[in-house]
């Protein structure tokens, strides 16, 4: 892959409402112009559902967002609850359905090739979502975040965790999928920042990106390293991390080494909030669903994107690309962060378990 450059995108914000997914029959004026405005069906398809972002922001939060841009267009939705194969049912299914625009997150970013080739013939383009679409594929735009930057945010932070223990023990590195585009990248750029650094004693890539595996593989290396000497885990992800914290919790660990996470989830904020996981880091969700919702709208007019792009090389092509900016998240700035944006209400991060560290950290 080329250099990755990185762009500042202003995205408008909009109500986050989850909408239906049937079409509205609101006036031609609530599209966001005149008549002259085309309507139609798109297809969002998601890749999985143990990564809880996809079914609590991504769904809702694009539905929204491209409601806003188009009531009367209908929007098919498919989550492929990581099957590459059901995904491929599904994109099917959304041609056959009519969607003259598909926005895919592949479940393999490199099979998908197959996917966008499929649409391609019928002459509906696609936006590749989160997940760039790898393997000689040629989508018509990309959005997401810098994927190789959460890799280094994560690095950074197990380092600064550790500060002067860095090379006093071994780190253990969960990956996530082997089939996931993004997880080769967040590797890339935690090794780059980690290198030479640490001494990474195990490493493993976790199909699925499933917690129950990664807590196996936490166990596999808390049995070959010892629990002495394990001073920190790189987590791709809090489902991950949430894996690895409780296979350290079962090996009885008196006190958990730095962890790592991705995605702000609710149940790794609590533990932040707690001490049990150091930090993830936040992908404002929203920000993502409207520049795809855009991106979409766009190219079932016919038109370019109106968003500013970069162009990001998937191993074949240059592809137009709107790319946002990853947030490292500790206990220190939940506050300012996920709890600002309403990412994660009080409410919601607050319940009696945390109640404690809520007000230990100003959320209240």
């Amino acid at each position: 892959m080329t250099r990755r450059t990185r762009a500042v995108v202003l995205i408008a914000t909009g109500a986050l409402l989850f909408g239906g997914l049937a079409a509205c029959g609101d006036d031609d004026d609530d599209t966001g112009g005149g008549g002259d405005k085309k309507s139609g069906k798109i297809a969002l398809l998601l890749p999985e559902t143990k990564t809880a972002r996809y079914e609590a922001h991504d769904r809702p939060e694009f539905v929204a967002a491209f409601k806003e841009l188009c009531a009367d267009c209908e929007i098919l939705y498919y989550n492929a609850n990581q099957d590459a194969s059901l995904q491929q049912n599904q994109v099917d299914q959304a041609l056959t359905n009519g969607a003259e625009v598909l926005v895919l997150d592949p479940v393999d970013s490199a099979s998908a090739a197959s996917l966008v080739a499929k649409a391609k013939a019928q002459d509906v383009p696609v936006v590749s979502y989160d997940r760039l679409i790898t393997g000689g594929g040629k989508p018509d735009y990309y959005v997401s975040f810098d994927n190789e930057k959460v890799g280094t945010l994560q690095g950074t932070a197990l380092l600064e965790a550790l500060g002067d223990k860095a090379m006093s023990g071994k780190v253990v590195m969960i990956n996530g999928s082997p089939q996931d585009n993004n997880a080769k990248l967040f590797n890339k750029g935690a090794k780059a920042t980690l290198a030479g650094k640490v001494t990474i004693g195990k490493e493993y890539w976790t199909p699925d990106w499933s917690p129950d595996k990664a807590q196996q593989e936490m166990d596999q290396a808390i049995t070959a390293l010892g629990k002495a000497s394990i001073i920190g885990v790189y987590a791709a992800n809090d489902g991950t991390a949430g894996g690895a914290i409780a296979a350290m919790k079962a090996a009885g660990f008196s006190t958990l080494p730095p962890v790592t996470g991705q995605d702000a989830e609710l149940a790794a904020i609590q533990r932040i909030l707690a001490g049990d996981q150091y930090m993830t880091v936040y992908k404002a969700t929203k920000a993502e669903t409207e520049a795809a919702a855009q991106l979409a709208y766009d190219l079932l007019q016919g038109k370019d994107s109106s968003q500013e792009t970069v162009m990001i090389n998937n191993g074949t092509v240059d592809v137009p690309s709107v790319l946002l900016e990853p947030v490292t998240v500790t206990a220190e700035n939940v506050k300012d962060t996920v709890v600002k944006d309403g990412f994660w209400t009080v409410a919601d991060i607050c319940t009696p378990a945390y109640k404690a560290a809520c007000t230990k950290y100003g959320i209240e």
